[in-house]
């Protein structure tokens, strides 16, 4: 099997020659948590004082909103991260977003979202809810589409550099690892399977045990 991958070290590909850019590039594990979780905080407290919106419609948003947050992550990592554009522009592009992550998918510093995409992203989710579900409901339902963004990026580190225990975050592992090292076109969800299994994008070898599947 061809290898895909440039490097499978902890090591970085320069970007950018511009070292202002290139800083910017690098993103430590923690900053999703310190960037957003008071968001989500602040949300959770507007959702617990917002008036007429009760405890149970509050709860029904929270989970709709991570159900919501897993389909987007597969949308987004099958359909923008994994497009293939033809003109030179768009492959930079696409190199930049997420072709360097298979490159070097073990470049610690490369394994969350920057908040120069995440803050604008979530901005944009922002104004969509707010225009679906209006001022009285939008609050419960955006903390949970945020907090299931932090989780994404934590469990997306904890996959490459975590030494991870418990069946259920092995086979998270195991459904990630083998979307970078045996079929890149499976197995997009990474917080969740859920919608790989619901599109028939689980990878074949999955079933088996890492050390069968290798």
């Amino acid at each position: 099997m061809a290898k895909l991958y440039a490097s499978n070290k902890d090591e970085s590909a320069r970007l950018f020659k511009s070292d202002l850019l290139e800083f910017f590039t690098h993103v430590h594990w923690s900053v999703p948590i310190i960037v957003f979780v008071p968001v989500i905080s602040y949300l959770l407290y507007v959702a617990f004082t917002t008036p007429g919106l009760t405890l149970g419609t509050g709860a029904m948003l929270f989970v709709a909103g991570l159900v919501v947050w897993t389909f987007s992550e597969y949308m987004l990592h099958r359909f923008v991260f994994h497009y293939e554009p033809t003109s030179a522009l768009g492959k930079r592009l696409h190199f930049l977003m997420h072709g360097i992550h298979h490159d070097y998918p073990n470049d610690s510093t490369r394994l969350v979202l920057p908040p120069s995409m995440s803050i604008p992203l979530a901005a944009l989710f922002y104004g969509l809810f707010f225009l679906l579900f209006g001022a009285q409901y939008v609050a419960p339902f955006f903390a949970a589409f945020l907090l299931g963004y932090v989780l994404y990026d934590e469990i997306h580190y904890a996959t490459h550099h975590a030494p991870l225990k418990g069946s259920m975050f092995l086979k998270l592992k195991h459904h990630h690892i083998l979307h970078h090292y045996h079929a890149p076109e499976k197995g997009y969800g990474v917080s969740s399977p859920l919608w790989d299994y619901v599109f028939g994008t689980v990878d074949p070898t999955e079933a088996k045990t890492p050390a069968e599947a290798s």
